[in-house]
């Protein structure tokens, strides 16, 4: 798919309205609404997931170099599917660290090859763009804000994350969290040549979790 072709773009809009609504409706309803939104929206994200694995090994594209739980995505996705079923709060911290990182960038430059109207195009932004939208139900429309000591809660999983990326790349050959080399069109581009731009984007990670919690210094849910 052709970054910003109008399926893309329009990929985008959605997912902004969405995020927006998730974001403000559920401070405007009572009772049982937002923990029906949440759990829908886990169930819609964790079937989109399923169905790419499940398309890929049909479509005979499955292999352990490509389709292990390794990229950083993935773990964003399932941790997400848990936050918006149990609330849990350092399920929350993940997803919203993540959601509003890697899975937004991955949103706004994905590394897919296939184009609407593959069901492929359609997991593939049900995935990434509902994790951003989870991150911003959970947060900002349930109010449950990470606690203290998140962003190195946060860090640490990543780098945990990374580790086993790396391990898997190696044993596999394959390319998880893109460690071996950069997408295309990726914000990766900024940050030098391997491996500089992986230490580039461990610091780049911290410095956004940092600013994402800025709102949430000095304790309490605002």
């Amino acid at each position: 798919m052709q970054l910003l072709a109008s399926e893309h773009v329009a990929a985008l809009l959605v997912t902004a309205a969405l995020a927006l609504a998730a974001a403000r409706l559920p401070r405007a309803r009572s009772g049982g609404w937002a923990l029906t939104a949440s759990r829908a929206l886990a169930v819609a994200i964790l079937l989109a997931y399923l169905t790419d694995h499940a398309v890929a090994a049909a479509r005979d594209t499955w292999s352990v170099r490509l389709y292990l739980p390794l990229h950083l995505s993935d773990a964003a996705t399932v941790v997400a599917v848990l936050a918006l079923w149990t609330a849990r709060r350092p399920l929350v911290e993940l997803t919203y660290f993540w959601g509003l990182t890697g899975s937004l960038q991955a949103t706004v430059t994905p590394d897919l090859g296939q184009a609407f109207p593959d069901v492929l195009f359609f997991t593939y932004f049900v995935t990434h763009g509902g994790v951003v939208v989870a991150a911003l139900l959970l947060v900002a429309g349930r109010r449950i804000a990470p606690g203290r000591g998140a962003v190195a809660r946060a860090f640490a999983a990543t780098a945990a994350v990374a580790v086993a990326a790396a391990v898997g790349s190696i044993a596999t050959g394959g390319n998880y969290m893109f460690l071996r080399r950069k997408p295309d069109d990726s914000l990766l581009d900024l940050m030098g040549p391997w491996p500089w731009y992986i230490v580039a984007a461990g610091l780049f990670a911290l410095a956004m979790f940092a600013l994402l919690a800025t709102p949430f210094r000095g304790g309490g849910d605002r």
